[in-house]
Order: C-alpha cells, then structure tokens, then sequence
C-alpha cells in the first residue's frame, strides 16, 4: 500500500519468488525521516523488487525516478504497477544487475535494498555509490547487521532499527 498522493492503492506484487519487500511500516518511517527532502528529486530505487519504495517517492513528490532491478518477471510486474498508476513518463526501469547500472546513473536519493544474504551487494554497490555520491543513499539490511561507517565519499549520519530491520542512512561528504 502506498501512501502521499497514491494513498491507499494497492501494487502488483510477485509470489514464490525470494523477494522481500520492504514492510508499509518501514516505508512509511523512511518517508516520514525524508519529509520534504524528497520533492523535486531524482529518487533511484536499487533492488527495486515491486518498485513499491520509487513508487512511493514518486507519491510524496520526486520528479522522477529510476528503478533497477534484474529479474525479468519483478521487472513486468514493476512496468504493470507504474503503468497502473500513470507514472510512465516519470519512471525509467533498467533490468539489469545494480553494479552495472549505477556508475553512469546522476540520482539525488539512492534507496538499497538487496538480498539480506547478499552482503557483498551492500558493500558493491556503497563503495559504487562513494565515488560518485548522490545527496543521501539509504540501505535496509537486517538489523543484527552492521554496515560500514563509510564509503568513499559517503559516510553514515544514522540508523535506525524497527523490528528485524534496519535503514542505514549515508550523506555525501561536504568539503
């Protein structure tokens, strides 16, 4: 379920496959830290799954939006949901593997959500994103997991738990 300008709509999602989506409770803590942050930005959702995240911030005010994610069928079921909610012209879908999409990708907002057994994919793709930083990369992972303090230009500014979950939040380095 969505929140913002969707409130309440329902999105597509994929079942028997091993995604995890991000809990509407975790979503709407996430919203709730970014506030205003995120009108007016280029939010890329990583990982996106059912793009239920991009999706949101796209409700809350991002003018655009970037969705990655590698499995075909996710990726269908994502076009269905933009589609669905008349978002086509403020989304782009890549499907491919996230470490070979962000390092030509602009974005303000980075939001990472991969596997939470994949933890070289956390690791990958925040040293990725600390050569080039957006404004702000946040990371749901498991919440017995801690990341890094920082990457490359990265560095995290905090965390916060809710159940077995966590969202690490990274900001850009300022000179």
């Amino acid at each position: 379920m969505i929140g913002g300008e969707f409130r309440s709509r329902r999105l597509k999602t994929l079942h028997g496959l091993a995604l995890r989506p991000t809990s509407d409770r975790l979503r709407e803590t996430l919203f709730n830290v970014l506030g205003d942050e995120v009108a007016g930005t280029t939010f890329l959702d990583a990982y996106a799954g059912s793009g239920a995240v991009g999706i949101e911030a796209l409700s809350r005010g991002s003018a655009r939006a970037i969705f990655i994610e590698k499995d075909r069928q996710a990726a269908a079921v994502l076009r269905e949901n933009l589609r669905a909610l008349s978002l086509e012209r403020r989304a782009t879908v890549l499907n491919r593997r996230v470490r070979a999409a962000l390092g030509g990708l602009r974005t303000d907002i980075v939001f990472l959500d991969p596997p939470y057994d994949e933890l070289a994919e956390y690791e990958a793709a925040l040293t990725l994103l600390g050569e080039n930083p957006p404004a702000l990369a946040v990371a749901e992972h498991e919440a017995r997991i801690t990341l890094a303090p920082s990457f490359g230009s990265l560095r995290r500014v905090r965390t916060l738990r809710q159940g077995s979950s966590s969202l690490s939040f990274y900001r850009a380095k300022t000179l």
